[in-house]
């Protein structure tokens, strides 16, 4: 044989077809598989950061949640110092006083997976939560500025109202109906006990002058003070008395040390408060 001579080889032309289609089919496969594995990348990232950003709301959200109840306690108290300075005051309740706006955020346990379809509800729910303590804001606003308007033309009958603690300690016995420490009885408690140790200073709770110190069997050793306008004050089982009958005292002066004199189970101050010849629940008068 001539190693001169080249060797021709003949491919079928279905088989040549067959292998390009092959090769067709697979490169467009691994293009869609590609594809997928980009769009599948792509949507795992985007779920990553939902789920970050649903974090970071309900987060928020859970913060907001918690300054408007504490705003709504906050009015609360607000309300509650109202009225009574208007029981003080002698001035007449507000015709809205006892409105209570209802407030009421989003819960921070809400299922907001779905946060894109559901912000502008969240938003619009926290724009009326704010907007309804705002209104009450301004109401209390407008009855503080009445009350500051009042009691500056009453200052000098303010400055002869019991309205501050006569001595420092815990309440022992309340104003009203009780059982008597002694006789087991039911029977009406015309002041408060405050209990603390022998020595613990008494002082006015309001300008005055001293109508009354004697000593008794049930009050032991105890005195009176009169403000003004039908309003006395009276004080009960004293260990030293510091005032004397006719002396004039102010607001936050030390009259009396607490003891535990007369008919007592222990150290203790009893208070009462007389307007007009009733006898009062003291805590009305009570301010700070």
């Amino acid at each position: 044989q001539d190693p001169s001579r080249v060797k021709q080889f003949k491919f079928p032309s279905y088989l040549l077809k067959g292998i390009v289609a092959f090769f067709g089919i697979f490169v467009l496969g691994l293009s869609f598989m590609v594809y997928d594995y980009i769009g599948l990348r792509s949507k795992v990232g985007e779920l990553s950061r939902l789920k970050k950003e649903n974090t970071e709301q309900k987060i928020q959200i859970q913060a907001f949640t918690s300054k408007v109840g504490n705003l709504e306690d906050q009015m609360s108290k607000f309300r509650q110092f109202d009225k009574k300075l208007r029981i003080i005051a002698n001035i007449e309740p507000r015709n809205n006083s006892d409105q209570v706006f209802g407030v009421g955020g989003p819960s921070p346990d809400d299922d907001i997976t779905t946060l894109s379809n559901r912000r502008n509800l969240l938003i619009k729910r926290m724009h009326s939560d704010l907007d309804q303590l705002n209104a009450e804001a301004t109401l209390q606003e407008n009855s503080f500025t009445e009350l500051q308007e009042h009691l500056l033309k009453e200052s000098s009958r303010l400055a002869a109202t019991p309205s501050i603690w006569p001595a420092r300690g815990w309440v022992a016995s309340t104003f009203g109906y009780r059982t008597s420490p002694f006789t087991g009885l039911k029977q009406k408690h015309d002041g408060i006990d405050i209990a603390n140790s022998t020595g613990t200073p008494i002082i006015s709770p309001a300008n005055g002058v001293v109508v009354r110190i004697r000593r008794e069997k049930g009050l032991g050793k105890n005195m009176a003070i009169n403000h003004g306008r039908g309003i006395i004050t009276k004080y009960g089982h004293l260990s030293k008395i510091l005032v004397k009958v006719g002396e004039r005292v102010k607001r936050g002066e030390k009259i009396a040390t607490m003891g535990n004199s007369g008919r007592s189970t222990g150290p203790h101050l009893h208070y009462e408060v007389v307007v007009s010849g009733v006898q009062m629940n003291p805590f009305k008068y009570i301010l700070n």
